[in-house]
């Protein structure tokens, strides 16, 4: 059994140093935040290591082309600060991307669908499924079609863990 602190490997990670500890998290935050530069530049961070193919799939991964397919130069598109030239979804879609081409060991989703429109958030939720395969995740989020297929939900309440379980065994616990 492994603990909290622990990999798979068993390699103890408090004894890593904080920097290369964040380069095996990926995440995904409420409000992305995009750079100037192009849709790819924002997936891969203009990082050499990532390349085209890499970008090109991780958006595909994502289900982010059938957003981005109508925009005149594709996934070289320009991008505005803050990606204001941008929908809340396509935004959205692109973090999920970049968080995908660095392939994280641990992946933090804080709201991550709760800025979007109802449509996007279905194209999100499968997203959400490619993106946590083979990786330990967190999501934290008030939506409960969010968090409706997580091994563990941990309800807090003032920081405080008050209920912990599995999406049905939670829903039991409800009065009817």
């Amino acid at each position: 059994m492994y603990t909290f602190w622990t990999f798979k490997d068993g390699v103890d990670i408090r004894k890593w140093p904080k920097q290369m500890m964040r380069q095996h998290m990926g995440i995904v935050l409420q409000d992305p935040f995009l750079f100037t530069g192009t849709i790819a530049s924002n997936v891969s961070l203009n990082d050499p290591t990532i390349t085209r193919e890499q970008v090109e799939e991780a958006l595909a991964s994502v289900g982010a082309t059938r957003l981005l397919v109508h925009l005149p130069q594709g996934i070289d598109e320009p991008v505005m600060e803050k990606g204001s030239t941008l929908s809340a979804g396509q935004r959205q879609l692109i973090s999920f991307a970049r968080a995908l081409a660095f392939d994280p060991a641990i992946l933090i989703l804080d709201e991550a669908t709760s800025n979007i429109d109802t449509e996007t958030e279905a194209l999100i939720q499968d997203a959400l499924e490619v993106v946590k395969k083979g990786r330990t995740t967190f999501v934290i989020a008030h939506r409960l079609s969010t968090i409706k297929s997580a091994d563990l939900i941990l309800v807090l309440d003032r920081g405080e863990i008050v209920e912990r379980g599995d999406h049905e065994s939670l829903m039991q616990q409800l009065p009817c």
